[in-house]
């Protein structure tokens, strides 16, 4: 369904009122249009079924910026998030687009990777309850040993439970002690099919981290800062699913991603549909990483890292002088 210009306020409109939770005089004001008004385009919202905050999201996929990123990255989606001037913080409606896209997504007998993360955990929180037939969400990264929000096995399971889904945890520390022990656990029966189930998602969700000293996988225990900047000084730029990747989206051959229980990125990237959601301004470079490893089909970002992204692209195609 494409969206009129004319519709376009109707939208915006019921955006604000029904997932931000503005009073019709904030709207007003926000709009810059008559209360009357906006007790109008609520009406017709309501009358005509578009008060669903997932066809809202269209807005965002219609974007200019969002068709030029589409062209310039060749994705099959991208949608561009105005920074929220409802929130202390400008992204706050990355994961609330997010959730609504992922959920346009997911199909009856979809089989889900979902990764882990603040974002990730986030858009589990934003989404909406469904119940869909056969849906199974898979683990994609072993877990962590020490108590920590947004754990792999927490973001499965949560979003499983939103679509009254099958969760499938992965019975597996992230990060082992060894690269012997982490090969023997792979080859363990019970882990190596976990892990070869991976290959028949249909969809994956995840954030990208960072390589430096605030990284996720720092945070939660699975390296050092020490460490990681060693593997920064190695050539890492990313993480994906707790994997150490490269400027080109490989896997870094490092002792890290040896000692590693999770998807291997070949696998990640046979995924179909693989739907990246970045929020924070300083994950331009493991965005543009896994951009460059083919990890990404679907993009949901803010307009500043849009841009940033955009500049980028267009300048390594520009031709050189």
């Amino acid at each position: 369904m494409t969206i009129r210009p004319a519709d376009q306020i109707i939208h915006k409109a019921a955006w604000l009122y029904y997932a931000h939770g503005l009073t019709q005089d904030e709207v007003a004001r926000a709009l810059d249009i008559s209360r009357a008004s906006v007790a109008m385009y609520l009406r017709r919202a309501r009358d005509t079924g578009i008060v669903t905050i997932s066809t809202s999201t269209q807005l965002f996929a219609e974007d200019v910026l969002a068709r030029r990123l589409e062209d310039a990255l060749r994705l099959d989606a991208v949608w561009v998030v105005p920074d929220s001037a409802h929130s202390s913080d400008p992204t706050a409606d990355v994961p609330i687009v997010a959730a609504n896209v992922f959920m346009g997504l997911v199909e009856r007998g979809s089989r889900i990777g979902v990764a882990w993360g603040r974002t990730v955990y986030t858009i589990a929180d934003q989404m909406a309850h469904a119940d869909l037939q056969g849906v199974t969400v898979v683990q994609l990264c072993g877990n962590l040993g020490a108590p920590y929000s947004y754990r792999p096995d927490e973001c499965t399971m949560e979003i499983a439970r939103r679509l009254n889904a099958k969760g499938l945890n992965l019975y597996a520390p992230l990060v082992l002690s060894t690269e012997n022990l982490a090969a023997a656990l792979r080859a363990e029966p019970v882990i190596r099919e976990q892990l070869d189930g991976i290959a028949g998602c249909d969809l994956a969700l995840f954030s990208i981290g960072t390589v430096d000293a605030d990284s996720h996988v720092v945070n939660c225990g699975a390296v050092d800062a020490r460490g990681l900047a060693e593997l920064r000084a190695a050539g890492a730029a990313g993480v994906v699913a707790g994997r150490i990747i490269d400027a080109r989206g490989e896997a870094l051959d490092c002792g890290y991603n040896r000692r590693l229980i999770a998807a291997d990125i070949d696998t990640l990237r046979a995924i179909p549909r693989r739907l990246v959601v970045v929020r924070e301004d300083n994950k331009l470079e493991p965005l543009e990483a896994a951009l460059a490893g083919g990890l990404c089909t679907h993009l949901v970002l803010g307009t500043r890292m849009a841009r940033r992204l955009l500049e980028h692209a267009e300048k390594a195609r520009a031709p050189a002088h």
